[in-house]
């Protein structure tokens, strides 16, 4: 199974440091929807894994969140793809969770949900640290963008082994051509 796991905020879709709280703050990084579909057609299994830490903030709501999540879903299957799957951590920074990035908590999901032991070698493809050791810490190989909050995280020591990259749609033609 062909299977990669992507952060969402400065993945997907755009970021903001004051926190995307609603569906018309959802807006996709040219070529992101496209790319997930390219992967799907592709026989790829696409996960995402998110940090929700606005629910925790009281910025929005499971119910907007699952709005977000159709919206995202809507576009990639108008495209003639499919997300797999969706895992969010709604608990805030001081929560003592182990599914908030940078701990793997829900990458261990990922791999539950899929029946694998570990995620090793899948493609993790996030814009922060915290995204590339998460993925780490189950075996995933690691994939900077520089969309989102790339651009900051290159400026820091990156993980042995990261590959970075324009953006996801960059990321998903190198991994389709291999």
């Amino acid at each position: 199974m062909k299977l990669i796991v992507l952060d969402r905020d400065g993945v997907i879709n755009q970021d903001s440091d004051a926190f995307v709280k609603s569906v018309e703050e959802w807006i996709p990084i040219p070529g992101s929807i496209e790319a997930m579909a390219r992967l799907s057609q592709a026989g790829w299994k696409v996960a995402i894994v998110t940090n929700q830490s606005g629910i925790a903030r009281g910025l929005f709501d499971g119910e907007t969140l699952e709005a977000m999540h159709a919206k995202l879903r809507q576009l990639v299957s108008g495209q003639g793809g499919h997300v797999d799957l969706i895992v969010h951590c709604a608990h805030g920074p001081d929560d003592g969770c182990d599914c908030r990035k940078p701990s793997p908590g829900m990458f261990r999901q990922v791999a539950q949900h899929y029946g694998m032991t570990d995620l090793t070698g899948v493609p993790v493809v996030g814009d922060s640290l915290r995204d590339l050791t998460a993925g780490i810490a189950v075996g995933c190989t690691p994939y900077l963008v520089k969309t989102g909050k790339g651009e900051r995280t290159l400026q820091k020591p990156l993980p042995e082994g990261t590959q970075v990259f324009p953006d996801l749609a960059a990321v998903v033609q190198h991994l389709l051509q291999d």
